[in-house]
């Protein structure tokens, strides 16, 4: 059913687990079947992704899919991230039953989940220090 690819990064992940420091975190949940995927970015001040870890619930597909994302998304600036497609990652992962494809979906979902995350939080921060600089001068 699944490629030797596919099973190889299934069963030693690459990318797996949390990280601590992480300034962008996407999830993505599929309603259909119950799978999750939460993506962990660190974002430099240059807007290139350093690092990227996830964790995912869900099947054999959705593991693959959002370990190889870490991987493509890895050295890319924040404008180069977005524009991976689910397309980018079936052609790392290789041939997947069409019923799977949703997964490398999720995936790419989750790219633009965490870069949304990241962007509210330059936001919150740069609302904080504007309040403190304005309470400053009170």
């Amino acid at each position: 059913m699944y490629n030797r690819f596919i099973m190889e990064r299934f069963q030693n992940p690459k990318n797996a687990g949390g990280m601590h420091g992480a300034n962008a975190i996407g999830e993505v949940k599929n309603e259909g079947c119950t799978d999750i995927t939460r993506l962990y970015l660190k974002i430099n001040d240059n807007n290139t992704i350093e690092n990227a870890r996830f964790k995912t619930f869900g099947c054999i597909a959705s593991i693959v899919s959002a370990d190889v994302t870490c991987d493509l998304v890895k050295g890319k600036t924040i404008e180069e991230a977005l524009s991976i497609t689910n397309q980018d990652i079936l052609k790392v992962m290789g041939e997947i039953p069409e019923n799977k494809i949703k997964c490398s979906i999720m995936a790419e979902e989750s790219i633009n989940s965490a870069i949304e995350d990241y962007y509210k939080r330059k936001e919150k921060e740069a609302k904080k220090v504007k309040t403190q600089l304005s309470e400053a001068k009170i």
